[in-house]
């Protein structure tokens, strides 16, 4: 080898040797930092592209829960009402066929008409108030409500209204808005009216009750399946941090090495002064 003041090969190795050095703690230090292997494409190019489109997918699927979580939202206070207003056809139904009773006076069948009215009236207030998010089921205002059921947007759950308007056209609730009866006659057509009517309404409570049902399952699965992804992802970039602990230390002391190499290498030179001595 030629001994050169000029040249030191055995500085430049140990100067290569270091930054190599610091470099890979650079690297372990910023996965300690951000506790992930692959924070960026130039880390991993693949597995960040991979990731990021899983992350996406999850992006995705929250918007997906907070679809499914309004429209159950929506279909829950319908069913209340509904079940509601299929309590107040039964005490309707009651009293249409007390007052269907040819022995009873006027007073009483009048009494009667009056508590009938009243029912009545209540379930227009219950179909009025049962809106969620500006959405009515009962009321005839909207066909249906959707949700979103993947993170593309390309599936949907559909849930149809059910029309519970008094005397509108295709109402559930076949009797007038202004029903009433003065005789047993009368009493005894809108009783068999509400018979009709409850069983509508309870055909139409059992259809938002699965639609309900459907939509708490599919909640339920998006939201393991977001899970699942979020681990996926986890798995592809997650730093191990008890390796990258134990890489660490290693490096600290390889660097404290290489710091003592390149000193010993750039002392090199100076053997050339014995040669003029």
């Amino acid at each position: 080898m030629t001994n050169s003041v000029n040249t030191n090969p055995g500085a430049m190795i140990a100067l290569q040797n270091l930054n190599r050095t610091n470099m890979e703690l650079e690297m372990v230090q910023n996965r300690i930092n951000t506790g992930l292997e692959v924070a960026g494409a130039k880390d991993n190019g693949g597995i960040f592209a991979i990731a990021q489109r899983m992350r996406s997918n999850v992006s995705g699927y929250s918007a997906v829960t907070d679809s499914l979580n309004r429209a159950i939202s929506t279909v829950d206070v319908a069913l209340a009402a509904g079940e509601a207003i299929s309590d107040l056809i039964i005490e309707m139904k009651e009293k249409a066929l007390a007052a269907a009773d040819t022995s009873l006076d006027t007073a009483s069948r009048t009494a009667l008409n009056e508590d009938f009215k009243a029912l009545r009236d209540q379930i227009k207030v219950i179909v009025a108030n049962a809106e969620f998010n500006g959405s009515n089921l009962l009321d005839n205002s909207i066909a249906s409500i959707t949700a979103l059921a993947n993170a593309d947007g390309s599936n949907t759950i559909t849930v149809a209204d059910e029309n519970f308007v008094l005397g509108s056209t295709g109402s559930q609730v076949t009797i007038a808005s202004n029903a009433s009866f003065a005789t047993a006659t009368q009493a005894d057509n809108i009783a068999s009216q509400l018979g009709t009517t409850l069983d509508n309404v309870n055909a139409s409570l059992a259809r938002l009750g699965t639609k309900s049902k459907s939509l708490g399952i599919h909640s339920a699965f998006v939201t393991k399946l977001s899970d699942a992804l979020t681990t996926g992802i986890g798995n592809l970039v997650d730093a191990d941090m008890a390796k990258e602990s134990a890489k660490l230390q290693a490096l600290q002391v390889k660097q404290q090495l290489g710091i003592q190499a390149l000193g010993i290498a750039n002392q090199s030179p100076q053997a050339v002064l014995s040669f003029f001595r």
